[in-house]
């Protein structure tokens, strides 16, 4: 009898098993993608115009509880300093040109980390969190005048990564207004973003979107 139920059970058990399976697989463990330099403030990446071309790559691996996400970075001016988020909204296409659309906001951001470039022009960052898929930010203080309890900022992702120069004197020579910084720091007194990652062509979310898994599969702010 118990080898009867087994023999019936076990088409119904393969049958869940196999629609689960491409799920897992859409997911991956672990990704890598280039961030691309914001093409107004190349220029003062490297030491001089000379110098090999400046290089951030990220990897992220997906753990049980949380992920690690390494930022590898190459032919910097020595002794720069750069701070790391998570954010909402890249300016670029992906083709990597500035996006005409862009409307100059960013979106919601998560500060992630500072980064020092030694002296070989070589950096490295290393954040650990809740990066790939789930990614997200909000305000649970009440819209005004809601009734409902409504957050004041929704849910929202950040699936694309950046970092800004720290200072605003870096960018200066490349056209920066040092009297006009930007938040992206300690002190909330940056330079302009230096390098960001590039949305997805077809769907146009950030690279920590990395499945298809309907639960995750819409961004609750601007694509872009």
């Amino acid at each position: 009898m118990l080898k009867q139920l087994f023999i019936l059970a076990a088409p119904a058990v393969l049958s869940a098993w196999l629609s689960i399976s491409p799920l897992k697989a859409a997911a991956p463990d672990e990704i890598s993608f280039n961030l691309v330099p914001n093409p107004k403030f190349a220029a003062c990446l490297a030491a001089d115009p000379t110098a090999p071309t400046p290089t951030a790559k990220v990897t992220v691996s997906r753990g049980t509880a949380n992920d690690v996400m390494i930022v590898e970075m190459r032919n910097f001016k020595p002794g720069s300093v750069f701070d790391l988020f998570t954010i909402q909204r890249t300016n670029l296409k992906s083709v990597g040109v500035v996006d005409p659309d862009f409307k100059g906001s960013f979106g919601l951001a998560w500060y992630q980390s500072d980064i020092h470039v030694g002296p070989d022009g070589r950096a490295e960052a290393v954040v650990k969190g809740i990066l790939l898929d789930g990614i997200f930010g909000f305000d649970a203080d009440p819209l005004p005048g809601s009734v409902t309890g409504a957050p004041l900022v929704p849910p929202t992702h950040t699936f694309h990564v950046g970092f800004w120069f720290d200072g605003p004197q870096d960018a200066a020579a490349c056209g920066f207004d040092p009297t006009k910084p930007t938040p992206f720091n300690s002190v909330q007194k940056a330079g302009p973003n230096a390098m960001i990652s590039l949305p997805d062509f077809a769907s146009g979310l950030g690279p920590l979107f990395s499945t298809t898994n309907s639960n995750t599969s819409s961004d609750s702010g601007p694509k872009y």
